[in-house]
């Protein structure tokens, strides 16, 4: 299970990157973190957009609604979603 909080409305919960793997995708709750393969290199912030649509599609959520708040330069990352929708929070829970 992720875990996350949920404060004014939004949610924030840890993701733990795996960079330049083969294809992006969504493996699931590591360590209390979701853990994700992005396939882009961590150059030029290229790895942290790819992370936010590869978020943004999975949560059904637009891409502007969710950003990174720590971790820019680490492989984990804290990361807000500005939504508390009860389908997100599901989703993470079963992650």
């Amino acid at each position: 299970m992720v875990n996350y909080s949920e404060k004014d409305g939004s949610l924030r919960f840890q993701v733990r990157v795996v960079p330049r793997a083969s294809r992006s995708e969504i493996l699931g709750a590591y360590d209390g973190a979701l853990r994700i393969r992005i396939a882009a290199p961590p150059v030029e912030n290229a790895a942290n957009e790819e992370l936010l649509r590869v978020l943004a599609e999975a949560l059904g959520v637009r891409r502007s609604a969710v950003e990174i708040t720590a971790g820019h330069a680490s492989k984990i990352k804290t990361v807000r979603i500005m939504s508390a929708d009860p389908n997100v929070i599901q989703w993470l829970r079963q992650a």
